[in-house]
């Protein structure tokens, strides 16, 4: 699963200074000015020379969704780096654990089922929602079939696999924002109990009641940019509880990568183009905060929930 990652450092150093031209700052512009018609959450953050755009990505989009991938390509064609999400460096020994351990990674221990682990009142909610009884499933993949029937596309396009794609084409600098070991995500993945996903169940289920039509509409808000809408999708709040991130409770470390990121980015001149989490950006607190704190602007899309 793409959810999978975990933490290492940043691989990102500063840049010698310099003073742009008039031609350098042209070329910026028509960067930041193809990037806007991107259809997906953007904002675009200065710092003297620097400019940092910012691409708010979710998982699970639609393979057929119709959006401005050809301004996404040329945008990053023509910008100076490209930074994108924490990445896992596995082997061939690591991939054998895991099928080694299959068991584990798909089924409950000790012939235990949902039932076990669950509250009487979320075990009834699972079983309306899946019409069936008690399950054995691991609570991974319990958790994706839920988040399916509730409009997660399990063959999705995920936003950073383009730029990825575009950045090795076109030969822009890129890389992940950090590198961990294989072994490591293993280890974790194989040894985490079922109890650390009731929160992430929880959420899948209240996806699931809703059904598919959910995953159309919060694709819709994305492409729309209405992030307050997108955030309080249940379906983003499935996608979010139950990546490893939060099943693994390493939120906090997630948005410092970014955070550290991001200054670094903002420390060198040209254009930077992240794709981020939109969680991490637009949630209370997150990387947008942050930076409109240190007194610089993020200019896009409102991103708070109107006040009550």
């Amino acid at each position: 699963m793409k959810s999978l990652l975990a933490l290492a450092f940043v691989l990102l150093t500063a840049a010698p200074a310099f003073a742009q031209t008039s031609d350098e700052a042209s070329a910026v512009e028509d960067i930041v000015v193809t990037a806007r018609r991107i259809e997906a959450p953007l904002w675009e953050v200065r710092r003297g020379d620097a400019v940092l755009i910012l691409v708010g990505s979710i998982d699970g989009l639609p393979r057929d969704m119709e959006w401005r991938t050809d301004a996404l390509v040329s945008a990053v064609d023509r910008a100076d780096r490209v930074l994108f999400p924490p990445q896992a460096q596995g082997s061939l020994a690591d991939v054998g654990r895991l099928i080694w351990r299959m068991r584990t990674l798909t089924r409950l221990p000790d012939n235990r089922t949902s039932a076990d682990y669950l509250s009487p009142e979320l075990e009834a909610r699972l079983e309306q929602a899946t019409g069936d009884g008690p399950s054995r499933k691991s609570m991974m993949l319990l958790s994706a079939d839920l988040m399916e029937r509730g409009g997660y596309a399990r063959r999705a396009r995920p936003v950073s696999d383009l730029v990825r794609r575009a950045a090795r084409t076109n030969r822009t600098p890129a890389e992940p924002v950090s590198v961990f070991r294989g072994d490591e995500l293993v280890d974790r993945v194989l040894t985490t109990p079922p109890e650390r996903y009731l929160d992430c169940i929880a959420a899948a289920v209240a996806a699931a009641e809703i059904g598919e039509a959910e995953g159309a509409k919060r694709a819709e808000a994305w492409r729309t940019r209405r992030i307050p809408a997108v955030l309080a999708s249940p379906l983003e709040k499935a996608t979010n509880a139950c990546s490893y991130w939060a099943v693994m409770e390493q939120g906090e470390a997630l948005r410092s990568l970014w955070n550290t990121a991001a200054n670094e980015a903002l420390s060198r001149d040209g254009v930077t183009f992240a794709i981020v989490p939109l969680v991490v950006l637009a949630e209370s607190d997150g990387v947008l905060d942050r930076l409109e704190r240190d007194g610089l602007e993020p200019v896009g899309p409102d991103w708070r929930a109107p006040a009550p």
